[in-house]
């Protein structure tokens, strides 16, 4: 039996993004996006009801700043007293998981979508994706990019502005383009 394009980008296999479904299911989260990122005055418990109708885990107290900005939403798993300042972007091909008490700040970019990086592969306009996991009591600081699959350990700190393009141990600082271990 085939699989659908869905089951191989949640797979992290090549895929057509361009594949009806996956396209239906942008749309809706377009809408919904619409929807969260218009309740910049409201209260974080209002907006907490609107991510758990989207994302695939919302921990109490998760916080999340609008404007906001994902792909899908349904890959995202956000941890007890999570904050995301404005202006986050999360490429949710496939899950993104973030920890307990992390705080991400703004402008911060979280990419699981990958290309091939062979040319010939990359003309078939397929793409992959590769988890992102961001452990409990991470701090990362704003206008930080975390590239695809990587892990970021429990009570790391990511400098601002910084291009994460390794796994950052536990407790580790990282800092720089590309963020090295100090």
């Amino acid at each position: 039996m085939s699989r659908t394009e869905k089951q191989k980008m949640l797979a992290g296999e090549l895929y057509d993004a361009g594949d009806p479904e996956l396209q239906a299911d942008q749309s809706a989260c377009r809408a919904w996006l619409v929807r969260y990122n218009a309740t910049l005055g409201e209260p974080p418990a209002v907006r907490r009801v609107l991510l758990r109708e989207r994302l695939a885990a919302v921990g109490s107290g998760a916080t999340v700043r609008p404007p906001f900005h994902c792909d899908y939403g349904y890959n995202i798993r956000l941890g007890d007293g999570v904050f995301l300042n404005f202006n986050c972007v999360i490429l949710d091909v496939v899950e993104v998981a973030i920890g307990d008490r992390t705080q991400i700040g703004p402008g911060v970019q979280i990419l699981a979508a990958d290309h091939p990086r062979d040319e010939d592969t990359r003309r078939t306009m397929l793409e992959f994706g590769r988890p992102v996991r961001i452990g409990a009591d991470v701090w990362i600081g704003g206008g930080a990019l975390i590239l695809p699959g990587i892990t970021i350990g429990d009570g790391a700190l990511i400098g601002a502005g910084s291009v994460v393009t390794r796994d950052v141990p536990a407790g580790a600082r990282a800092y720089g383009n590309p963020a090295r271990v100090r």
